[in-house]
């Protein structure tokens, strides 16, 4: 990430901005280069480190993740007029009132089952 000499050659006002940018706190005296120094070349492993160990941000477990594709497939797919009121919806066509209140459902229900989907292909990185 960073270089100590890339750091080295920053002013304690640069380091100290960078830090900030990043949400990280100086070790030790902040008034010394070396404490953000440190702090800035350490932050990448020790978040790694953190998440190999469980801490903070983590995958969820595998009952978890059975749960959110159970959702989708409860949600199941669309029928071929659904795929086309949602195309024509997405064109930017809207119904008159009441129906539109289910239309935007119908394209919200869509957009959600889409990012379930995502959020499963992503955490199956894992």
């Amino acid at each position: 990430m960073f270089t100590r000499s890339e750091l080295e050659i920053k002013t304690t006002l640069e380091l100290h901005d960078l830090c900030h940018r990043y949400g990280i706190k100086p070790t030790g005296n902040p008034g010394y280069k070396t404490s953000f120094i440190v702090s800035l070349m350490a932050f990448p492993q020790l978040a790694l480190q953190q998440m190999r160990q469980g801490r903070g941000l983590k995958t969820p477990d595998f009952n978890t993740i059975q749960i959110i594709s159970t959702a989708i497939d409860e949600m199941g797919s669309p029928t071929d007029q659904q795929s086309a009121l949602i195309k024509i919806t997405l064109e930017g066509r809207r119904m008159n009132y009441p129906d539109r209140y289910d239309q935007e459902k119908l394209l919200a229900l869509h957009m959600a089952k889409m990012k379930l989907e995502q959020v499963i292909g992503l955490l199956e990185m894992q």
